[in-house]
């Protein structure tokens, strides 16, 4: 079969998407897919700003080149931007173009951290208090702050991914350059009570749910530097807690997936308060695939080897459109 790998783009997550794009090409030609990786980075740009030339004709133009016209599937390794907000999904729905991960407007409600809020206390997924704060300025997040009872928070770009713009603010004097990180990224800014305790996450493989993992960053924040960097955090898989406890976040974060409406694979996040309460943060579906990632971790702890986790979610993505893969792949 012939797989068409997206990658690279131009979001603040480029060099993830580098990364994972790489490994997933690596992975499908190991168990005998054709694959050819793209690096989207010129037709995102040209999108972004309306530009056109002979050399860099658009992302339209783009997506209907022949590689990825005559492949069988799109494998989707963008993280952020316009690769996971929904907008790379709506081009290729618009071509017919079979796609892994989830569609349009589960990519844009997962994106958006202020909907995906509301639609998770609509359907009780318990998850921090919080407050949206538009064109954001300091005072207008001094305010959100102090109707949430004080600090300590955690302020975020609206739309953003690996924790980029994120920042805990535990004193006053971190509000202002909170505000300044989130703002390079979005005018919109969440603010969200912080909740002590662990980090708890949930990768979803079709319709079922991984074993649970728990990180243990080495500076107490599981930012971009922990995230992507060997040895900056530790992995527990399965979690150490209680089994009621890693039952009701599988189901928590399979209730949050499919409340957005999302396909074949994800990952849901949580922090596992000091009273024991979970507290969903996010849904993201297009996690990291590199060698320090959670899902591919979930799926090994599930006996699952990273080729065959990638092959799978070929699997889904084409058998919702009813197609089958072969057994001989080619």
């Amino acid at each position: 079969m012939k797989i068409a790998v997206l990658k690279g783009g131009v979001s603040s997550e480029r060099e993830v998407s580098l990364a994972s794009g790489r490994e997933i090409a690596k992975a499908l030609r190991e168990v005998g897919h054709q694959v050819v990786e793209i690096d989207v980075k010129d037709a995102l740009e040209t999108y972004h700003s309306g530009a056109s030339s002979s050399n860099n004709t658009g992302l339209i133009d783009f997506v209907s080149n022949p590689d990825v016209a005559s492949s069988d599937i799109v494998f989707i390794a963008l993280h952020g931007g316009a690769g996971e907000d929904g907008t790379v999904q709506a081009l290729l729905d618009v071509m017919g173009k079979p796609y892994t991960g989830s569609g349009m407007l589960a990519s844009a409600l997962s994106m958006d951290k202020v909907l995906s809020k509301r639609i998770f206390e609509q359907v009780g997924v318990i998850t921090p208090d919080w407050r949206s704060v538009e064109n954001a300025n300091l005072r207008s997040v001094e305010i959100a702050v102090s109707s949430l009872g004080g600090l300590p928070v955690v302020t975020k770009p609206r739309n953003q991914g690996s924790t980029i713009g994120i920042s805990i603010v535990k004193e006053e004097t971190q509000i202002e350059p909170a505000v300044e990180s989130a703002l390079k990224f979005s005018r919109d800014i969440l603010v969200e009570k912080y909740i002590a305790g662990r980090e708890i996450t949930v990768g979803i493989l079709g319709n079922s749910a991984l074993p649970v993992i728990e990180v243990a960053p080495s500076k107490g924040f599981y930012d971009y530097e922990c995230k992507y960097t060997r040895g900056k955090s530790k992995y527990i898989v399965p979690a150490k807690i209680a089994e009621g406890k890693s039952r009701e976040a599988q189901e928590a974060a399979l209730k949050a997936y499919r409340a957005l409406g999302c396909q074949d694979f994800a990952r849901v996040d949580f922090r596992l308060s000091r009273e024991g309460e979970l507290q969903c943060l996010e849904v993201n579906t297009i996690p990291g695939m590199t060698g320090t990632s959670l899902v591919p971790m979930a799926a090994r702890g599930n006996g699952m080897p990273f080729p065959r986790l990638v092959d799978e979610i070929c699997r889904l993505a084409l058998s919702r459109r009813g197609i089958a893969i072969a057994a001989e792949t080619n």
